[in-house]
């Protein structure tokens, strides 16, 4: 329950959003439901009416079920007229006066978590320009639900040290890495989150598998223990500058730079050095 309302207040923050960037006078949007294939619209943002709060919307029916189904953009120009779509939302589409609509996907790992709706009360084509803006909002909701997603595998991979202790050798290895690979993958996400509260919440969750530099006293940037985190998830230099965004004369010297205060000689060496002095996992 606790994931779900987290992706709504995304909705609810993207459609705000759709609204700025594209000038439309209406946004509305919600979730797909768990083990189902249908979608409840949940936000509104502009509208005059409830008439599409909690409309179900199943996969493949009216603009937003085609979507989901084809888990790309659609939009129509007049949406009681249009032949592109089925018709079984008709009335509460006309109850708010809605005639252009647009309803673009939000995809994550292939599978459509929500849907964002924008809309004009007039019968005219909706630009290119409005529908790149709107692809990009949700574009946002998806990034931000992955995030969430690598936090709560992260969280559970960080179990108790008793139940660590009771798993086989090689699983423990095993687990780890796994772990290891996820501290990285979300610290390279990390710069890339807009809202200021996510990304603090995803470096916290970050935190949870490290000691911190208590022992050692010893400092890195942001960045410089992104570039070690990749590091030591088995990344190159070359990797390591693709995955944060880099060029890979950036990442060579954040690296120095991390191996100096470390003071150490060798990429290895600098993974095992953070790793004693509770920077990495």
């Amino acid at each position: 329950m606790a994931v779900d309302a987290a992706a709504t207040v995304e909705i609810r923050g993207a459609l705000a959003r759709l609204r700025r960037s594209t000038g439309l006078p209406v946004a509305f949007g919600g979730l797909v439901e768990s083990g189902r294939s249908r979608m409840r619209i949940s936000e509104l943002n502009g509208t005059a009416t409830e008439s599409l709060r909690r409309l179900a919307v199943t996969a493949g029916n009216g603009l937003g079920g085609k979507a989901v189904a084809l888990a790309r953009p659609c939009a129509v120009t007049d949406y009681s007229v249009s032949r592109q779509i089925t018709h079984e939302y008709d009335a509460a589409v006309a109850a708010e006066g809605l005639r252009s609509v647009l309803a673009v996907p939000v995809v994550v790992r292939r599978r459509v978590r929500g849907v964002l709706y924008g809309a004009l009360r007039t019968a005219q084509p909706l630009g290119d320009r409005t529908l790149t803006a709107a692809v990009a909002a949700a574009r946002d909701v998806e990034q931000a639900l992955v995030v969430r997603d690598e936090v709560r595998v992260l969280l559970e991979a960080a179990r108790p040290e008793t139940a660590r202790l009771e798993t086989a050798p090689s699983d423990r290895v095993s687990a780890w890495e796994q772990v290891r690979e996820a501290h990285a993958t979300l610290r390279a996400l990390a710069p890339r989150i807009s809202d200021p509260a996510l990304r603090a919440e995803l470096l916290e969750a970050c935190g949870l598998l490290t000691e911190g530099p208590a022992r050692s006293g010893v400092e890195l940037s942001p960045r410089e223990l992104d570039v070690l985190a990749c590091v030591a998830a088995g990344s190159t230099n070359a990797a390591a500058a693709e995955r944060l965004g880099l060029r890979a004369e950036t990442v060579k010297g954040y690296l120095r730079s991390a191996m100096q205060k470390l003071g150490t000689h060798t990429r290895g060496e600098a993974v095992v050095a953070a790793r004693r002095a509770g920077l990495l996992p």
